[in-house]
C-alpha cells in the first residue's frame, strides 16, 4: 500500500531536524574559499563507490523486462533479468537502477553472482514506504555490493516535490541507515546556486543528470563540444558541492534520424567524453543507458502518483541504449574495451 507523508509534515519535519540551517553531514556545500571535509574512507560503502569510479565503469540499467504500460509497471522476470546483466557484465562492473521494486529487487542478488563490484540502488519514489524498505533492505542484504542509494530520479525537475521535501527524505534515509551513502538526482541547472543546498548538504555523493542535447545550443554541435560541456557542467558544480559526482545520466540517442541521431554520432559523443572525462575517486561518469526502451516513447512516469498517462511522443526516449531492446550491440560498443 503507498502511504505517503503529507507535504505539510514533511516542512514540518525538515525545519524540526534544521534543514535550513543544518551542518552538512558528509558532502558539504562548499563557499569559495571553504575547506572540504568529505572523507572517501568514512565507510565501507563509500570506499568502494570511490574505487569503481575510479577504475571501474558504470552503466544505468532498467530492466529489459520492466516497462510501463499505460501508467502501469510491469514485474521484470528474473530470467530476463539475468540475461541483461550476463550481456552488459564483460564491459560494466557497476549497476545504477531506477527502482527497487516491480522485479528489481533482485537485481543486486543476481549482480553478486556475476562479479559486479558496485550497485547503486534507485528508488524512484522515496516517498513510497514499500519501496524505500526495499531498497534499504537490498543494501543490508548485500551490504558489500550495494555501495549507495538514489532518492528519485529529477523529482525536483518535474515538480513532484521541492528541494526542503528531498532534503528531509535524505535526512530520513540517514537515520534508518547510517553507514549508507544516500544521493539524489536532479539535471544539473536545478543544483546550482543558494537554492540546492539545502539538499547537497545531506547528500553523500552527488548523482546529476547533463544532457548537452536538451540545450538548444548544442543540438547540432560537434561531439567535442557536447563531451566539453559535460566536463564543464561538474566543474562548476565544484563551487557549490566538494562530494564525488557521479555523472548519472549523458548521452546521444540514436533515432530519430530527422532529430539529427544516429549510432554514429552517439559513438562519436562517447569517444569525446573518454577523452576529455577520465575518471577519478572524486569525478567519473554512467553510461546511459544500458538497452533502448521502446515503451519509453509514450512514457508518463514522471506524472504524479495516479494520474492518467497520456503520451508524451518523445522518440528519443527510447533509443538511449549502448544496446537495442534485443541486446544487440550497437557501434558505440566497439570503443568500451572489455574490463580485465
Amino acid at each position: 500500500m503507498r502511504r505517503l507523508l503529507h507535504p505539510l509534515a514533511f516542512a514540518l519535519l525538515a525545519a524540526a531536524m534544521g534543514v535550513l540551517g543544518v551542518t552538512a553531514r558528509a558532502a558539504p556545500a562548499a563557499d569559495a574559499g571553504a575547506t572540504c571535509n568529505v572523507s572517501f574512507t568514512s565507510t565501507s560503502a563509500m570506499a568502494r563507490l570511490a574505487a569503481v569510479m575510479a577504475t571501474g565503469r558504470w552503466v544505468t540499467y532498467t530492466p529489459t523486462s520492466l516497462q510501463v504500460v499505460d501508467g502501469q509497471p510491469t514485474t521484470a522476470d528474473p530470467s530476463s533479468l539475468r540475461a541483461d546483466l550476463t550481456v552488459l557484465r564483460s564491459h560494466f562492473d557497476g549497476l545504477i537502477t531506477y527502482t527497487a521494486t516491480h522485479g528489481a529487487e533482485a537485481i543486486p542478488g543476481i549482480a553478486a553472482t556475476l562479479g559486479y563490484r558496485a550497485v547503486i540502488v534507485g528508488v524512484w519514489d522515496p516517498f513510497d514506504d514499500a519501496e524505500l524498505n526495499a531498497a534499504l533492505a537490498l543494501a543490508k542484504r548485500y551490504p558489500r555490493l550495494v555501495v549507495g542509494v538514489s532518492l528519485g530520479n529529477e523529482m525536483v525537475f518535474a515538480k513532484r516535490h521541492g528541494i526542503q521535501e528531498m532534503a528531509a527524505a535524505a535526512i530520513l534515509a540517514h537515520r534508518r541507515a547510517p553507514e549508507l551513502p544516500i544521493s539524489s538526482t536532479e539535471p544539473f541547472h536545478v543544483l546550482y546556486g543558494k537554492a540546492a543546498r539545502p539538499l547537497l548538504n545531506q547528500l553523500d555523493f552527488l548523482l546529476v543528470n547533463v544532457h548537452p542535447v536538451f540545450q538548444p545550443w548544442f543540438r547540432d554541435a560537434p561531439e567535442a563540444n557536447s563531451a566539453q560541456f559535460v566536463v564543464d557542467v561538474v566543474a562548476k558544480l565544484a563551487d557549490d558541492y566538494c562530494g564525488p559526482v557521479l555523472v548519472k545520466e549523458t548521452g546521444i540517442p540514436t533515432s530519430p534520424p530527422e532529430e539529427g541521431f544516429s549510432e554514429a554520432r552517439q559513438a562519436s559523443f562517447y569517444g569525446e567524453l573518454q577523452r576529455v572525462f577520465p575518471p577519478s575517486r572524486r569525478r567519473a561518469f554512467a553510461y546511459f543507458s544500458a538497452f533502448d526502451a521502446p515503451w519509453r516513447a509514450t512514457d508518463s512516469l514522471a506524472l504524479p502518483p495516479g494520474a492518467r498517462a497520456t503520451p508524451a511522443q518523445r522518440t528519443e526516449e527510447a533509443h538511449w541504449g549502448l544496446y537495442d531492446a534485443g541486446r544487440h550491440a550497437k557501434p558505440v560498443m566497439k570503443q568500451i574495451p572489455p574490463l580485465p
